[in-house]
């Protein structure tokens, strides 16, 4: 009621804020708070956040807060979808603080972790996001956290069945690809841009250009987290649809220069045979390989077969 009474004044606003922030979770760690007040608590800081928009500290707390609230309703199981006029403030402050990493960071995290919702998708879709997503990206590719949710975002918006816009997805894989290439080596990260690779493939947003060096990202990833079974996963099924439509990319899968995709598909089988999932994606590469003679011919030399029948016999039933 306070913030509601006061909403003009920036000052009121901001307090209001630090003090929610202080009693969202006791001292003991527990999440007070029921689902229907986390979704009022929503409403009102993302109102005093567009209000106050040129308050960088007010939108730090703010999309603090609204971090904590969203957490709490996760930890309830509970995705609480942005709709519309909540994803449309969010975005307005994102493009007043361009510049402002900590926040950007915040944001994106906070866009991330509702957008698996098909709800919060359409919303994303229906603000226009994507090209201030890879304008972040581009700006900030050196940052971990943002470069993960804003992955994980574009996953979301790519498989979403409200879709609308193909270009805009295709203008995200040389951004992506840019953000594989420079955080190969952190696995989180990686896996994010994996899944996105993996679903603007299977959207059929890469040109016949990117192919190839895609293929080769996606072999380097493997390469470096071999222990990841997401990652390996994603991975695998980015790859059997880049098979699936190019020869190029078979081509390069078994003649990459730091070493053969079919070595990489066999260790990763040795460290996950027992992740179903991982083989299955595994075999549904393998699936994609065979259709290429000369991919078939590597794969008998380095007595595939055999891999297959174990495959069989540890999953009869499947």
């Amino acid at each position: 009621e306070f913030m509601q009474a006061f909403w003009d004044t920036e000052e009121v606003q901001a307090k209001a804020i630090q003090h929610l922030a202080s009693f969202v979770r006791d001292k003991s760690g527990k999440a007070p708070f029921s689902l229907p007040y986390l979704l009022t608590l929503t409403e009102l800081v993302t109102l005093a956040m567009k209000t106050h928009v040129d308050s960088l500290k007010l939108q730090v707390d703010g999309c603090s807060l609204l971090l904590e609230i969203h957490s709490q309703a996760l930890e309830q199981d509970m995705v609480m979808a942005l709709d519309e006029n909540v994803t449309s403030s969010l975005l307005v402050i994102i493009r007043k603080h361009a510049e402002n990493e900590e926040l950007l960071s915040l944001a994106c995290t906070l866009l991330m972790m509702t957008s698996a919702s098909e709800v919060a998708a359409e919303s994303l879709w229906k603000v226009g996001v994507i090209p201030d997503l890879l304008s972040i990206l581009r700006n900030f590719v050196h940052n971990e956290q943002i470069c993960l949710s804003c992955c994980g975002i574009l996953w979301s918006l790519a498989v979403s069945e409200t879709n609308v816009d193909q270009a805009l997805l295709k203008s995200a894989v040389p951004v992506i690809s840019a953000v594989l290439e420079e955080h190969l080596q952190n696995g989180t990260v990686t896996e994010s841009a994996c899944s996105a690779l993996w679903a603007l493939s299977l959207q059929g947003c890469l040109t016949e250009n990117e192919y190839e060096p895609t293929t080769a990202l996606l072999l380097d990833a493997l390469r470096m987290n071999p222990g990841r079974p997401f990652l390996v996963k994603n991975a695998c099924l980015a790859l059997a649809s880049l098979l699936r439509i190019s020869e190029i990319s078979a081509l390069r899968f078994i003649m990459d220069s730091k070493g053969s995709g079919i070595n990489l598909i066999k260790d990763a089988y040795h460290l996950h045979f027992d992740d179903p999932k991982v083989v299955e994606s595994i075999c549904m590469l393998m699936n994609e390989m065979v259709q290429y003679d000369e991919v078939v011919l590597d794969m008998l030399s380095q007595e595939m077969e055999q891999l297959l029948s174990e495959i069989k016999g540890c999953f009869p039933a499947s």
